[in-house]
């Protein structure tokens, strides 16, 4: 099943879209051998940028959010791609904790809440949302303007373990950027899979570093494609004491 866009085709293919399609078993295979060296994200967004002679990636998420974007078409395709990360990671699975951003929650990103809880509980998971928050004090419902509802509950951190109120997850999903800087209460959790890890984080990564990697990637891609890899990388640099 191949998701269709929303938005039809105008006008002719372009000479790298048309080898992208072209070389697509090619690609497929490589990226089987790359993720046999290499643990992909458990999950992950990108951000494209199209210049119609040009695509490159101008930021990717660890922790992405925006699931709610995604069509009715596209939702096989998600819970399958849930299931396969999941059945890798922790096959007997039953409790999944969700850890969202701190703050009150804007409209769009409890929808994106509802949507990734869907998906986990279509996979065949029991989810929760727990906060980490310090602010949430008591489980807190949200209304949708779909009309569902939403309850995030403050997590409660044990010796090694973290969970909620009758609720103890074997596996906790971040969908906190921790771009504040990783909080004292997910330290030293050793009991249980903690998704994406720590230094993930945006207090951690870099762009430059990430950009620089990319580009590595890209040309080897490029070779493997028969194309300048500048059509698929963005070109970038690095700046200090930006006031």
């Amino acid at each position: 099943m191949v998701p269709h866009l929303v938005t039809a085709l105008t006008g002719p293919i372009n000479e790298l879209e048309q080898r992208v399609l072209d070389s697509m078993p090619a690609i497929e295979r490589w990226f089987r051998l790359e993720w046999m060296e290499h643990t992909p994200p458990f999950y992950s967004s990108v951000d494209v940028r199209n210049a119609g002679f040009k695509l490159a990636p101008v930021d990717t998420n660890l922790f992405p959010s925006g699931w709610n974007n995604l069509t009715p078409q596209m939702l096989p395709l998600a819970v399958q791609a849930a299931m396969a990360a999941i059945e890798k990671i922790c096959p007997e699975a039953r409790n999944l904790l969700v850890i969202p951003e701190n703050g009150t929650p804007s409209s769009f990103y409890l929808a994106n809440l509802a949507q990734l809880q869907r998906i986990f509980n279509m996979a065949g998971l029991n989810v929760r949302l727990g906060s980490i928050d310090p602010a949430l004090k008591k489980n807190t419902t949200y209304e949708l303007q779909s009309g569902e509802t939403l309850t995030l509950e403050p997590v409660i951190r044990g010796k090694r373990r973290l969970g909620l109120k009758d609720f103890d997850p074997c596996t906790i999903l971040l969908n906190n950027d921790l771009s504040a800087g990783v909080p004292g209460i997910l330290e030293e959790i050793y009991e249980q899979y903690l998704l994406p890890p720590l230094h993930a984080g945006w207090s951690t990564r870099r762009k430059s570093t990430h950009f620089r990697c990319y580009e590595e990637v890209a040309k080897r891609l490029g070779k493997l494609l028969g194309v300048d890899p500048w059509l698929t990388y963005p070109l970038f640099d690095r700046c200090e004491n930006v006031n």
